[in-house]
């Protein structure tokens, strides 16, 4: 069956998002060799410090000769520099691939028109732009750390159908249904951190990991300004890496880190330099109230995802209100209604 040029890239953005959470914190990128209009091999970048997407797609193709006549789409700028493994855009010239076609250019500095440039100075035909507003959907959370130096930051809770997102003392009131919480679990292996505030933490005593999907454990954020955990709470155990900011003195163990904030600073800046610097390209907010609407006011969030549940608690702790537009999606997942929303 014969492809075209939209269906091809297409496919490579498919090929891309297999990556989820294991290419970071590499950008998802997918591959795909035709030859006469005919695909002869496909790949992705599958795990951090593995082959690029463009090494398993040409990897692929049984019969290497056909790529000196072939069309390469790759959903973002092949790499000019040595990281974990060579160049891809030296590999391509290597090949003798004649035309590559790109869906978007790469912030990254080391690479950022370098591999353009390189392409084009071997003779390789090279055509960017295809499909570049889903390109950077899908990278959203590598464009977001690089062209605005932070984490990209996804803002979530549950609330009922009366405004509430925890009992009257900040007990534990269980809102969203299961399905909600499956999903909860695929978005955390999707993100490289989890963030969560005192109250959240002292009250629920979560654990922070992905247990109801596989994926990889993201690092734990909690912000504990005057280390109030007690010694055997669940965010201390080790069993994965952690980071609690605070105003006290800092200290390291196995898979644990406390970050010393100022106190003559606002906290949530210091926190998303440090992260930056830390290389962590996304946070899922889980809460409390307090950091999310923290965060909220300063304009700080990419995306917000509510689940509403149809319970009422009568009184509680206030869930954040949403005076704003760019609902991206509004959906039922099981019992309760998902709110999606884009600052755009």
């Amino acid at each position: 069956m014969k492809t075209d040029d939209v269906s091809c890239m297409s496919r490579a953005l498919q090929l891309a998002h297999l990556g989820t959470g294991y290419a970071r914190p590499n950008p998802l990128v997918g591959c795909v060799v035709t030859h006469q209009g005919r695909i002869i091999g496909e790949g992705w970048h599958k795990q951090y410090g593995g082959p690029h997407a463009e090494v398993n797609a040409l990897a692929a193709v049984a019969d290497p000769e056909l790529l000196k006549q072939a069309r390469v789409y790759v959903t973002l700028e092949p790499c000019a520099h040595h990281g974990k493994t060579p160049p891809c855009a030296d590999l391509l010239i290597a090949k003798g691939v004649p035309e590559v076609v790109v869906c978007n250019e790469d912030p990254f500095p080391l690479v950022d028109g370098r591999g353009l440039e390189k392409l084009r100075a071997a003779g390789i035909k090279v055509e960017t732009g295809l499909l570049a507003e889903e390109g950077r959907w899908l990278n959203r959370r590598f464009f977001t750390f690089h062209e605005k130096k932070r984490p990209y930051l996804v803002l979530k809770w549950a609330e009922t159908a009366d405004g509430f997102l925890a009992g009257r003392y900040f007990q534990t009131v269980q809102i969203s249904g299961p399905q909600a919480g499956l999903l909860t679990h695929q978005w955390r292996a999707e993100e490289a951190a989890i963030l969560v505030g005192t109250r959240t933490a002292l009250h629920d005593n979560p654990r922070l990991n992905v247990r109801d999907w596989p994926g990889p454990q993201p690092t734990r954020v909690v912000i504990d300004k005057n280390l109030s955990l007690p010694p055997a709470h669940n965010l201390l155990d080790g069993s994965q890496p952690t980071l609690i900011y605070t105003y006290r003195q800092p200290y390291h163990t196995a898979n644990l880190d406390l970050v010393t904030l100022s106190e003559a600073d606002d906290l949530i800046p210091q926190l998303l330099a440090d992260l930056y610097r830390r290389q962590v390209q996304s946070v899922l907010v889980e809460g409390g109230p307090t950091v999310l609407n923290a965060l909220l006011q300063a304009g700080l969030w990419d995306e917000i995802r509510v689940f509403r549940s149809p319970t009422k608690l009568g009184q509680g702790i206030a869930a954040p209100r949403i005076g704003f537009s760019g609902l991206r999606e509004r959906t039922n997942v099981g019992p309760d209604e998902l709110f999606w929303y884009v600052n755009e």
